[in-house]
């Protein structure tokens, strides 16, 4: 009994840690991170694009670089385990910051979301088989002013971000 509970906590913490390098890969445009989340033969739902995670690489490309930079945190996540096959749920906060241009200010699109995932273990790995993108509530701000001082460290939307630095 002891070694099924404790087996239940490490497959629910592979999952979680799964959706942090996935949010981790999205923010930093890291195409091979967000494809090592998902099984060869997934899909993927994000509404605007519905099909397989190359597609899905293709649809991010064309769009995430449209952003000065986007931020996704991590809420709630809940986990249901069934065998080799898992059920979860992942609250998020996504900031997406757009430039300023043709005379209007920057703006943060911030998207209130979970990602429904059916994950699979196969050859005792966990990885994403469907993903679902909901969004529950959307609204924009307008940047007015920033009060960031030029010593502060910017982060980088690729693998010269520091925190690649090892």
């Amino acid at each position: 009994m002891r070694d099924a509970a404790i087996q239940t906590l490490l497959d629910e913490a592979e999952i979680k840690r799964l959706h942090l390098r996935y949010c981790r890969g999205i923010d930093r445009m890291d195409w091979d991170l967000i494809r090592s989340c998902y099984h060869p033969d997934a899909i993927d739902d994000h509404g605007e694009y519905v099909g397989g995670v190359d597609g899905f690489i293709a649809y991010a490309q064309a769009n995430l670089p449209s952003f000065t930079s986007t931020s996704h945190c991590i809420c709630n996540q809940l986990v249901e385990l069934r065998g080799d096959t898992a059920f979860a749920e992942h609250y998020v906060i996504a900031y997406h910051r757009f430039p300023a241009s043709n005379g209007t200010p920057e703006k943060v699109w911030i998207v209130n979301a979970r990602y429904v995932d059916r994950m699979e273990r196969r050859h005792g790995e966990w990885r994403i088989a469907h993903r679902r993108s909901i969004v529950d509530a959307e609204r924009v701000e307008v940047v007015s002013e920033t009060l960031l001082a030029p010593e502060h460290i910017l982060g980088r939307r690729d693998r010269s971000d520091p925190s690649y630095e090892r």
